[in-house]
């Protein structure tokens, strides 16, 4: 038996950070994200003699910021349930309950690790597609949301992902900002909720295809990490400053946790051949990316 499960990773478009508890139990976390075209694989085999072996791969490094290891947990929990149900595993599985189950499952792999992470990594490899989620203490909510074509089209053709080659671990990263959290700190308390209420903007203007306001939630984004840890941005900005005072670049954020890894540059108008010219120049490279709706998908031979 050889069962073959793949899991997208993702775009954090904006409210990252905000999925992670406590603020989700404070506040209530918020996040708009879109899964994408680098995906993770996990295949378990059962050869004759009942001897179980598994295997993962990931198109997009473990540190990119785009979600790896949640799509990555994913896709092994997928294949583990899979051989739970043996000859019993449905056409068309997993439907939306077993995908929410497993990202569930996912999460609480990496948070047993000692991961201080939230959920929607792992809720967009599961779904895959764009979500507009909202996390309420230890639950995840699925918002109506629905991009208009138009402004799909204009995030694809302008938005494009440079991979710093700096790897971070997130879960160091996000260990030194929820202590602050956990002390007090009303710097990142306040530079969380701004970052929450850029969600919104960011999907009220994917919804009515208002550009201005994606625009608007990157840059919110933006200055509240600098105001909360100035450092998560700095290995980017000597690059990146020069376009977005050139107005080559509109808008810009760093993916995951920040302090390396992939970044995401939303280009102005005309300006995209000009942005990636002074990344690869920089000695970044361009990610070739598209939409994912699929999700996490399985398949038994």
């Amino acid at each position: 038996m050889r069962i073959t499960a793949e899991a997208p990773v993702r775009i954090d478009l904006a409210g990252g950070w905000t999925d992670v508890p406590p603020f989700t139990e404070r506040y209530g976390g918020e996040v708009v994200n879109l899964a994408i075209s680098l995906r993770a694989k996990a295949v378990l085999t059962v050869d004759d003699d009942d001897l179980l072996s598994t295997t993962y791969s990931c198109q997009a490094r473990v540190g990119s910021g785009l979600g790896t290891s949640g799509a990555i947990n994913v896709a092994l929990a997928a294949v583990i349930r899979a051989a739970a149900l043996s000859d019993q595993l449905p056409d068309g599985w997993p439907d939306r309950h077993e995908r929410e189950d497993i990202a569930e499952r996912a999460y609480r792999i990496e948070a047993a690790l000692g991961n201080r992470g939230g959920r929607q990594d792992q809720w967009a490899a599961a779904l895959g597609g764009w979500n507009h989620l909202m996390f309420v203490g230890e639950e995840v909510e699925l918002l109506p949301f629905e991009p208009r074509r138009s402004a799909r089209a204009w995030l694809h053709k302008h938005l494009i992902l440079v991979d710093s080659g700096i790897k971070h671990v997130s879960g160091d990263l996000h260990s030194s900002i929820w202590q602050r959290f956990d002390d007090g700190d009303a710097t990142v308390e306040r530079a969380l909720v701004r970052i929450r209420r850029a969600a919104r903007r960011m999907a009220e203007g994917l919804q009515q295809d208002r550009r201005d306001h994606v625009v608007e939630s990157l840059r919110e984004v933006c200055t509240a990490i600098d105001a909360m840890a100035p450092e998560l941005h700095d290995p980017f900005r000597a690059v990146i400053e020069p376009l977005l005072a050139a107005r080559e670049v509109a808008g810009w954020k760093a993916l995951g946790a920040g302090a390396g890894g992939v970044a995401a540059l939303l280009c102005s108008a005309g300006q995209r051949a000009v942005v990636e010219t002074a990344c690869t120049d920089a000695g970044w490279s361009l990610i070739d990316w598209s939409p994912d709706e699929n999700g996490l998908t399985v398949t038994r031979d």
